[in-house]
This record gives C-alpha cells, structure tokens and sequence, in this order.
C-alpha cells in the first residue's frame, strides 16, 4: 500500500538550496491597518475629581500619551492619594510608566515608552 507523503512539495515552488525570500517585499492584507494603529498621541485632561479618571483610562490603555493636570484636587491628600494608585495599577495592566512632571502634573505612558526622571540642564 502506497502512503502519501505529510510534507508535500508544490510544483510551483521556485526557491532552491541557497536561495532567499526578500520579506521586505511581501504585503499583507492587515499590515497597514495595524501599523497605523500603533501610533500614539499625546493628550493633555483636566482632572477635576476622581471620577473624570475613569473616563481618561480607555486613552491610555488605547496606547495614548495622557498629561494629566490635577491642580483642582491638588489640595485633596486622600483623592491624589487614590489617583495615583489607580494610574499605577492602569500603567501594571498596559505595561507603561507614570511620572509627576511638574508640580501639579502627571505624565502616563504606553508600553515601550518610558519616563526619564532626570532632568535636562544645560552645560555652562
């Protein structure tokens, strides 16, 4: 009894021993539709109370830069306390980071992009 072979070989393969296959050329259906996907933008919010974060989350687990301004309930210990907690488990989940910039502002990145904490000064 004659058995037909797992692995079959195309009649209409052209690539030999020792030959290369340019993938830089190939396309694919998805690809363009996934690479403009994964661009980022920078958005800036106002946060006027603890609830207005549940509305910015769905940006940053989109992949979106968000600059967050909390000068409203800056004067609120136990509110920023509860932001900060729930930007640090949103940046757990998307794998980013979280940095306060500026005296009342809050940086919240992607994944891939991270926050230096040091800051630029110039060489005199």
């Amino acid at each position: 009894m004659f058995r037909k072979s797992i692995l079959k070989k195309h009649a209409d393969d052209t690539l030999e021993d020792g030959t290369f296959l340019d993938l830089g050329a190939m396309h694919f259906e998805d690809e363009e539709a996934s690479l403009a996907g994964g661009r980022s933008t920078i958005r800036m919010a106002d946060i006027f109370r603890f609830e207005d974060l549940h509305t910015l989350t769905k940006y940053a687990y989109g992949g979106d830069i968000l600059i967050l301004d909390y000068t409203s309930i800056a004067n609120d210990p136990v509110t920023v306390k509860r932001m900060s907690a729930e930007l640090k488990n949103i940046t757990k989940d998307t794998g980013g980071d979280v940095a306060g910039i500026a005296k009342n502002l809050i940086a919240l990145t992607p994944a891939g992009v991270r926050i230096d904490r040091n800051k630029l000064r110039p060489s005199f």
